[in-house]
This record gives C-alpha cells, sequence and structure tokens, in this order.
C-alpha cells in the first residue's frame, strides 16, 4: 500500500500528465461510490483497468471514495429512486431486466443507480478540480512545501531516503 502512495507523489511531482492522475481519481470516485457486491463493480473495474491512467492513484482513490460512500448512501438512494421512478424509463428498465445476466448488475437498486448517476454527473468537475490542483501543487505549493523544516527533518530520516532509493 505504501508503494502506491509512493508511486502516486512521484506522479504529481514529476512531468506525468495531469490527465491520467485526474482520470484516475475520477475511475477511483466511481468505484468508490458503487457498492461492491454486483457485477457492475467488476465490470467498471476491469475496464478501467485497461484505461492509460495513474494505477496508483486509481487505488488509492478508490480506498478514500469507498470510505466517503456510507456516508453519502442516503443521497445516492434519495437520486436513484427518483431516477427509477422516471416514467420516461420505465419501458427501458422494464426491457433491460428480462436481459439475461443483466439483473446481476443491479442497476434497478437506488443507490447503485444513485451512485452511477452523481459519479457522472460529478466526473468533469472532479477532473477539471483534480487537473487544477495538481497545476498548482507543481508550480506554487510544491517549492514551498520543500522548504519547510518538517520536510527537511523527515528527508534526512534514513528509512525516507531507502523508500526514496526503491522509487
Amino acid at each position: 500500500m505504501l508503494n502506491f502512495f509512493i508511486k502516486l507523489f512521484k506522479a504529481i511531482n514529476s512531468n506525468s500528465h495531469p490527465g491520467e492522475i485526474a482520470h484516475a481519481v475520477c475511475c477511483g470516485m466511481i468505484l468508490g461510490f458503487l457498492p461492491k457486491d454486483n457485477a457492475l463493480w467488476y465490470v467498471i473495474t476491469v475496464f478501467c483497468l485497461f484505461l492509460r491512467i495513474h494505477k496508483g492513484a486509481f487505488v488509492i482513490f478508490t480506498l478514500l471514495f469507498s470510505l466517503l460512500a456510507p456516508l453519502l448512501d442516503p443521497l445516492f438512494d434519495t437520486i436513484g429512486y427518483w431516477f427509477l421512478t422516471l416514467d420516461f424509463f420505465r419501458p427501458t428498465f422494464s426491457f433491460l431486466l428480462d436481459i439475461p445476466f443483466v439483473g446481476f448488475t443491479k442497476f434497478n437498486n437506488t443507490i447503485v443507480a444513485g451512485s452511477i448517476l452523481s459519479s457522472i454527473v460529478l466526473y468533469i468537475p472532479v477532473y477539471w478540480l483534480t487537473r487544477l490542483f495538481i497545476k498548482e501543487w507543481r508550480t506554487f505549493l510544491l517549492p514551498i512545501v520543500r522548504k519547510t523544516k518538517l520536510v527537511k527533518m523527515l528527508s534526512n530520516l534514513p528509512m525516507i531516503k531507502k523508500i526514496g532509493d526503491l522509487v
């Protein structure tokens, strides 16, 4: 797990493309918000593993958003109930439930539908906020953080030097 954090900080501070990290954060948000007991989670996970994204950031933010998801479940439930009860989509949902194995995705669960819908709506804003943060971090915040006494003290520790040499 420590290796993922090291790779993430290395990517944020290096010339790694900010778009790869931002997409990884957004894909981690989608997977983190989704309940883990359905086939849709596994399909999206496999799909994300084939994308050109930063895998360390993907794993870390999937875990972070998974910790946030239980707090947002009532909101997801409300959004999912609203979406699943729209009369316009009722024939589509009935048709999808008749297809074999589609029911295993549990798309008709209000929390699953609400989390997917919320993730899709939040994808673009989270992407741009992440890119903005990476740009600001690289230009302004990193030089300030490197000059702090805490970072200088930690960089002199032998264990931190060994971790830095592994990367």
